[in-house]
């Protein structure tokens, strides 16, 4: 089948690129750079909104995973959840770091100029030199992690060494679940090669075949042990139907990819110092997290109640900090290759506000009712109302740190598009230093909580060194409308989180003409805290219209499509 026919193929079975995704336009060859038509530049809101959605759809199916899970395995009386929270914490540290880091951070923007400079076939040849070098690379780390992992236990969670039915399963789960990270990381270059060429459906919509294969795993089995053992075979499985999706995908998108050797050419060579640093820069929450893990291996239950906090932090930050960023770096590519500074400017600019104006509002929730929310969510089955109380204090700690998750995740790509991966690398190490040493004193000094405000402490940090990086090198500031908007934005969200405070408080009043309802299993305190979160919705927009965080002519502009 020739390339015209694929293209061909590839229009029909997926979406058309809209016109602001379109950003290599075809010209005669021959045709002088004068009378070359302007590029269109991607759309930072029309493509994180397209991302954003399908991530949503995935971060519900999540959220109903874990609730299935919790569940099941419970925290504190069963050694099942926190067996299973460690395999699932290592392959995962990997996934964040893979997915949402290393080639967002360097992939991407090569791959997109050599698209841009010197066609599809020289940038396909990249994306298969790369693919087969991280898959060696992953394959090998898997391999040797499988072999070691008894003794590597003993490094990852040292807490269990006392628990010794708790330490086995854990160790024979995580030897289950590391496959799952070679295929991770090949779904993520294909995901690198869709976004680069404006396709988010595919990659946006990957991450909902693991949670919709772990609850098929999961949903039969009772025992809390069998349960874990489900769920790690179910991770195992989607891993490699996410790869062979997303493989589909990037051919049909018009791309030629090979399976090959791995070849270390000039290229990949760029790309593998580019990445290094740039999977450390964009994935210092995420070791930050996995070393919270490791400290709260010393209290039975602490994983879990670490975990099902993380989960719901990770709802704004899949949706949000992950879209936007991933729309913004091809975007802020294009933008600095031409020298246009002033969209750069406004495209970060506005990365910022939109990110600020869904991450704050979710900060608000977390911190005013972090007990309802938890309470109402998840305490059923094997999880207590003790679990939910421990898991409440983390999760009000992740709460205040949200913003800085987000907000890591949207600053990152301004150092990326300008081919910088050093700095940001420098600023997580030091996070990270920040957050062992923080995590270790709170720890011991008021409990398992205090490693959850480490990691949010560490996490404003690691933001902070990045403005002022970006302001002492003039590469970035702010503008004043834009610190305007965010003041505001954050004068809606705290009025916000007085209301829910007042919410919390009178729980009982919101739950009484709910009593007795039933409704595809939910109950009173489901449906009530459901129910507060739909009215905060609601009423979220219409404070940010007052406060002048947005006008509705600019909420509106931010769905648009936007050509350059």
């Amino acid at each position: 089948m020739g390339r015209a026919q694929k293209r061909r193929v590839s229009d029909e079975t997926l979406p058309s690129p809209t016109p602001d995704q379109q950003t290599t336009p075809k010209v005669p060859p021959g045709t002088p750079e004068s009378q070359k038509p302007e590029p269109k530049r991607p759309s930072i809101i029309k493509s994180s909104l397209i991302f954003s959605g399908l991530t949503l759809v995935s971060r519900f199916m999540g959220l109903a995973r874990d609730l299935v899970i919790t569940a099941r395995l419970g925290a504190s009386q069963t050694i099942a959840a926190d067996a299973y929270y460690t395999a699932l914490s290592f392959p995962n540290l990997f996934r964040r770091i893979f997915a949402e880091g290393a080639f967002a951070a360097a992939f991407v923007p090569a791959y997109s100029r050599k698209l841009a400079a010197d066609g599809e076939r020289s940038a396909d040849e990249l994306a298969t030199d790369g693919m087969a070098a991280l898959a060696a690379a992953t394959i090998v780390l898997t391999v040797l992690c499988m072999l070691t992992m008894p003794w590597l236990m003993f490094v990852i969670n040292p807490g269990y060494a006392d628990e010794p039915d708790k330490f086995r399963l854990a160790w024979m789960l995580t030897i289950v679940t590391m496959p799952y990270l070679p295929c991770m990381a090949i779904t993520a270059l294909l995901s690198g090669v869709l976004n680069a060429r404006g396709r988010f459906i595919l990659s946006g919509a990957a991450p909902t075949v693991l949670n919709a294969a772990m609850l098929v795993a999961v949903i039969p089995v009772k025992d809390p042990v069998a349960a874990a053992w489900a769920a790690s075979f179910g991770v195992l499985g989607a891993g490699f139907v996410q790869a062979g999706l997303l493989w589909w995908g990037a051919r049909k998108s018009g791309a030629i990819l090979r399976l090959t050797l791995p070849r270390l050419t000039p290229d990949v060579k760029a790309l593998i110092l580019l990445a290094i640093p740039g999977a450390i820069a964009a994935s210092a929450t995420q070791i930050n997290i996995f070393i919270s893990g490791m400290l709260a291996s010393q209290m039975t239950g602490a994983r879990s109640w670490l975990n099902v906090a993380d989960r719901l932090y990770q709802l704004p930050l899949g949706m949000v900090g992950v879209a936007i960023g991933v729309a913004l770096l091809p975007r802020l590519s294009q933008a600095l290759g031409k020298g246009d500074a002033k969209d750069a400017q406004e495209s970060t600019d506005l990365a910022i506000v939109a990110s600020l104006a869904l991450a704050l509002p979710a900060a608000a929730g977390m911190m005013a009712v972090p007990h309802y929310l938890i309470d109402g969510l998840f305490t059923r089955g094997a999880f207590t109302a003790f679990d939910a109380e421990q898991t409440a204090l983390a999760l009000f700690h992740y709460g205040w740190g949200t913003p800085a998750f987000i907000l890591a995740r949207v600053l990152s790509p301004v150092f990326f598009a300008r081919q910088d991966t050093k700095a940001p690398m420098r600023f997580a190490l030091i996070s990270v230093a920040i957050n062992i040493v923080l995590g270790l004193a709170l720890f011991h000094w008021i409990g398992f909580q205090g490693i959850a405000a480490a990691t949010a402490v560490a996490s404003w940090f690691n933001v902070g060194q990045m403005v002022f990086a970006l302001h002492r090198s003039g590469d970035y500031r702010p503008s004043k409308q834009a610190w305007g908007k965010i003041a505001r934005l954050a004068i809606a969200s705290a009025i916000l989180g007085a209301l829910l405070v007042y919410a919390g408080l009178n729980r009982a009043w919101i739950e009484a003409p709910l009593a007795g309802i039933h409704f595809l299993g939910l109950g009173a305190k489901e449906i009530g805290i459901l129910s507060l979160f739909l009215v905060a919705s609601a009423v979220y927009p219409v404070l940010v219209l007052g406060t002048g965080g947005m006008t509705l002519a600019e909420i509106k502009g931010l769905v648009r499509r936007r050509r350059a």
